[in-house]
Order: C-alpha cells, then structure tokens, then sequence
C-alpha cells in the first residue's frame, strides 16, 4: 500500500465520473425506444469518432455542416445532435461528488480535472454543476485543441499544476485514456463506481 504521502494531486475526469452524459437520452426517444436502430445511428453516422473530433476543437457548426453533406437523407438526425446537445446532459453522479467534496476539502491534496469536452458546450455545464468551480482548475480539450488519449493534453495538464506525475492520479471511466496517462507515469484508476473509486484511493491510503 502507498502511504497519503505519496499523492499529492488528485486529477478527475468529468463526464462518467462525475456526470451522467449520454445522447440516448435524446435519441431514444427519437427511435420511439428502438435502440437497435439508435445504436445503428451512433455507429454509422454520428459516431463516437466524429464526436470526439469536436472534443479536440473542431467546430460544432462546420462538424454539422460536414456530416449533412456526407448523409443528407439524416440531416433533422444529425442537427439534434448538438442541437439538443443539453437534453444528453443528466444530472451529476452524486457518489462521486461526495468523494470530491472530501478531497477538496483535505489539504494534503490538490485536485483539478482534465476532460475531454468541447469548449463550445462545457459553459452549460460550468452553469448546470456548481461543483466544477471547486477544482483548482480544469483542462479542456476543447480549448487545448487535443483530446485524451494524446501526450499532449496530459502533458499541458502537468505543466499547468506543476504536477510531478509520481505524486498524481488520475481518473477516468474510460481505460483507454487510462493507459495514455500511465505513458506519462501517472498512477492511473479506472472508474466503474463511486464505491469501486473509494476502494482503489483507499490502496493508496487514500481515506474518502
């Protein structure tokens, strides 16, 4: 076990880790409840690629325009995409909000958070979650321009924090962008619960 003193910075991950956001929440509705035909959807026009590129900072409308000229026949399908973009925001994952609100709180560690988010609509969550205004600050890939799991935006977030790697971990749902943190030497814990995370900071000594 690592003792308390070995972490010092506490990075999290935003959406499903701390917020529920998922664009069934809009097109489920929209299939009238056919998630064959939903998933189809999201696999073959607004996929989770195409979504990720406005994460690194492509443009929202441009991305619209783009998709509509490639798929015409979807094109009321595509637009509801960012269109009703705020309708996929649920609400926060509260279990994990109560682990924050403890970290925060404890002065032995520095907490900030690191999302893969386009700027263009993290506003609406910086106006929906008030606790996003307790991080001693946020990298968004959006405004960075990269995305995890690219160097680059861990790079930018250690530099930012002055974050000796050894000393953070990290925190995301997705193993993926795990394994681009641990490149740096980030200590890395993938998300699947409130109760699982509690469990995996306590192995660090970590009490929440």
């Amino acid at each position: 076990m690592k003792t308390t003193s070995t972490i010092k910075t506490i990075i999290f991950d935003l959406g499903g880790v701390l917020i529920d956001w998922n664009p069934a929440y809009v097109y489920l509705d929209v299939f009238e409840g056919d998630q064959k035909k939903m998933q189809w959807f999201f696999d073959e026009i607004c996929t989770m690629h195409w979504n990720e590129n406005q994460d690194a900072g492509y443009p929202l409308a441009q991305a619209t325009a783009n998709l509509v000229k490639q798929f015409p026949e979807h094109e009321n399908l595509i637009r509801m995409y960012y269109g009703r973009w705020e309708e996929m925001l649920g609400d926060s994952i509260s279990g994990t909000v109560a682990i924050l609100k403890k970290l925060i709180d404890n002065p032995n560690y520095s907490v900030v958070a690191l999302t893969n988010w386009s700027a263009e609509t993290f506003p609406i969550a910086l106006k929906k979650f008030d606790f996003l205004h307790w991080f001693e600050g946020i990298v968004v890939s959006g405004t960075e321009q990269t995305r995890k799991p690219f160097y680059d935006i861990y790079q930018i977030t250690l530099d930012r924090f002055k974050i000796d790697p050894k000393t953070a971990i990290f925190i995301d749902d997705n193993l993926r962008n795990i394994r681009g943190a641990e490149a740096l030497g980030i200590n890395g814990i993938q998300f699947t619960s409130p109760e699982q995370l509690a469990n995996s900071l306590e192995s660090y000594g970590i009490s929440v």
